[in-house]
C-alpha cells in the first residue's frame, strides 16, 4: 500500500520537520523610513475568488480598509443571485468563472487574491497563487487533506516574499493578544487538558445516515461552471445538497464542524501552547456514523506530548447539538463568541452551551468563547483573586484584513500564515480521518505516519486528483 512517505519521496520533499520549523521573519522591514511611508499609501490591487455569501462578507471587510483596488472578480456561478451584489459594487472589474484563467490571463493586473471558496478547492487556488507569486488571503480551513498542507507550507517557504493569511479572524483580535500576554506573564502555564466544543445547530444537517450512494443528480444552474467547482476532486452529479455552503457536511468536499469551527476555537491554544501534531487521535463517540457525511455528533480526543517545559496535553473536541461537554464547577454562563459572521445555513443563536473552550492548567481554569473572544478565569472568586496579577494586554495594531494588506505592502507580518495555520489544519485532517474510520489512531508526529492503520496512512494524501489537475501537486 502506498503511504504518505512514498508520496513525498516521489515528489522530492523531505518528511521530518516540515511543519514544525519556527516561522521565519519573512517580512522583516529593510526599507528606509521614506520608502516605508511611500508603500503604505499604495493600494493593493486585488482579485476576489468566490464572491457570494462568505465571499461577499470578506469583500465588504476589505472595502472598509480603503487599502484595495479591486481589479477582478471570479466565481463559478456568476449568474447566481448570491453574486449580484458584489458584481454591482465593482462593475468595471474583469470577470472570470475559472480561477485558472484568472491567473493565466490576468495575473499581470493584480498583486493579491482573496479566496472564499469551498474547502475542497482551497488547495488548488492557494497553490496557483503561490506559483504566480501572488499574496493570498484564504478562508479557513486552509486545506482538506494532510498532504495538501505539507505542499502549501513548503511552497510558502520557497516564496518568502509572498504574504499568506488564513481567515481565522480571531488571530488578529483580543483573544490572540491576551493569550500571548498571559502566557508570557506565566498566568497560562502547565496546561494539561483543553475541552473544545461546537454545539450550535448552525452547521448541522439531516441527511439519511443509511444512504448507500451520493444524492441523485439534478439540473446544474444555468451558466454555472460546475466542472471547475470540483477542482481536482472526483466529479459528482450536481445536487443542491452540495451548493451554497451545504458542501461542508460531505467528506468529499468539506471538513465538517471540526475544520469549520476548530480554526476559531483552538487557534490560539494550538499556537501558543506549541502543540504541533498529536500522537493519538481517538474517536470516543460518533452518532450516526456513515461513509458519506460527518456524524450528527462526535467526540474526538487528541493527545499531544510534552513540549520543552510544557507537560503533555489532551484536547477533547465535542460537536453536535446533543453532545454537550462536561463543565467545571463555577463555569457560569456560556458566552457568545465575538464577531461570528452570518451564514446562509441559518443565523447564530445563543444556546445553553455556545461554541468555545475550557482550558485546564495546574493551578487555574480558563473559559473562552470562539473567534476573537477573550478568556476569563473561573470560578469568579478565583478571577477576583487574580485580577491584580494580570498583565496589561496590548491592543491589536490591525485587524485580520489590514494585517494581510500591510503584509502585502511589506510593513507587517501576517499572524496566521500558512506556516503556522498549516499545522493546525493538519490536526483537523487527522481528526477527520478518525471520524471517517471511527476508530483510535496512533500517529508518529516526527515521521508523520500512522503506526497502527494502513488505511489511515493512505488517507493522508486523499484520493488521486482528477485528470488535468495533477500539476497542482508538483512543487
Amino acid at each position: 500500500m502506498s503511504t504518505r512517505r512514498d508520496f513525498l519521496k516521489g515528489m522530492g520533499l523531505t518528511t521530518a520537520g516540515l511543519a514544525l520549523n519556527p516561522v521565519q521573519n519573512v517580512f522583516a522591514n529593510t526599507m528606509t523610513s521614506a520608502q516605508t511611508a511611500a508603500v503604505k499609501t499604495e493600494k493593493v490591487k486585488i482579485a476576489y475568488i468566490g464572491i457570494g455569501n462568505r465571499g461577499e462578507q470578506n469583500i465588504n471587510e476589505f472595502a472598509k480598509t480603503n487599502m484595495v483596488d479591486v481589479v477582478a472578480l471570479c466565481d463559478v456561478d456568476l449568474d447566481g443571485k448570491q453574486c449580484q451584489k458584489v458584481l454591482n459594487m465593482y462593475p468595471n472589474a474583469k470577470r472570470f468563472r475559472d480561477f485558472r484563467k484568472l491567473f493565466e490571463e490576468y495575473a499581470d493586473h493584480f498583486d493579491a487574491v482573496a479566496a472564499s471558496v469551498p474547502d475542497h478547492i482551497h488547495f488548488f487556488v492557494a497553490m496557483m497563487a503561490l506559483k504566480y507569486k501572488k499574496h493570498i488571503y484564504l478562508e479557513k480551513p486552509m486545506i482538506r487533506t494532510f498532504q495538501e498542507a505539507e505542499l502549501l507550507m513548503e511552497m510558502a517557504r520557497r516564496n518568502p516574499t509572498v504574504a499568506t493569511q488564513v481567515g481565522n479572524q480571531g488571530h488578529s483580535e483580543a483573544n490572540y493578544f491576551q493569550f500571548k500576554a498571559w502566557m508570557e506573564a506565566g498566568i497560562i502555564k502547565d496546561v494539561t487538558a483543553v475541552t473544545a466544543h461546537m454545539n450550535n445547530s448552525r452547521r448541522w444537517h439531516a441527511y439519511d445516515p443509511d444512504m448507500i450512494k451520493m444524492p441523485e443528480g439534478e439540473d446544474i444552474p444555468k451558466n454555472m461552471d460546475y466542472d471547475t467547482w470540483h477542482g481536482g476532486v472526483r466529479y459528482h452529479n450536481y445536487s443542491k445538497l452540495y451548493h451554497q455552503g451545504d458542501w461542508r457536511s460531505w467528506y468529499d468536499f468539506g471538513m465538517g464542524a471540526l475544520g469549520d469551527w476548530g480554526a476559531h476555537i483552538l487557534d490560539t491554544v494550538h499556537e501558543f501552547l506549541q502543540l504541533g501534531l498529536p500522537y493519538e487521535i481517538n474517536m470516543l463517540y460518533a452518532n450516526k456514523h456513515n461513509e458519506f457525511f460527518y456524524p450528527y455528533s462526535s467526540t474526538i480526543l487528541f493527545r499531544f506530548g510534552a513540549r520543552g517545559n510544557m507537560p503533555p496535553c489532551d484536547v477533547t473536541w465535542y460537536d453536535g447539538v446533543d453532545n454537550l461537554p462536561p463543565l467545571p464547577p463555577g463555569y457560569g454562563e456560556s458566552e457568545l463568541g465575538a464577531d461570528i459572521p452570518a451564514s446562509n445555513q441559518g443565523e447564530y443563536t445563543k444556546q445553553k452551551i455556545n461554541p468555545g473552550k475550557i482550558i485546564y492548567s495546574k493551578d487555574l481554569i480558563f473559559k473562552g468563547a470562539s473567534h476573537g473572544s477573550t478568556l476569563s478565569i473561573i470560578p469568579k472568586e478565583k478571577a477576583e483573586e487574580m485580577k491584580d496579577k494580570l498583565p496589561k494586554v496590548p491592543k491589536s495594531p490591525s485587524n485580520h484584513y489590514v494585517n494581510f494588506l500591510r503584509a502585502c505592502q511589506g510593513t507587517e507580518k501576517t499572524r496566521s500564515p500558512f506556516e503556522i495555520n498549516g499545522v493546525l489544519s493538519q490536526v483537523f485532517c487527522l481528526g477527520v480521518i478518525a471520524q471517517r474510520l471511527n476508530t483510535q489512531l496512533f500517529f508518529d508526529p516526527r515521521n508523520k505516519v500512522f503506526t497502527n492503520n494502513d488505511f489511515a496512512n493512505s488517507m493522508l494524501a486523499g484520493m488521486p486528483p482528477r485528470r488535468g489537475w495533477e500539476d497542482f501537486y508538483k512543487i
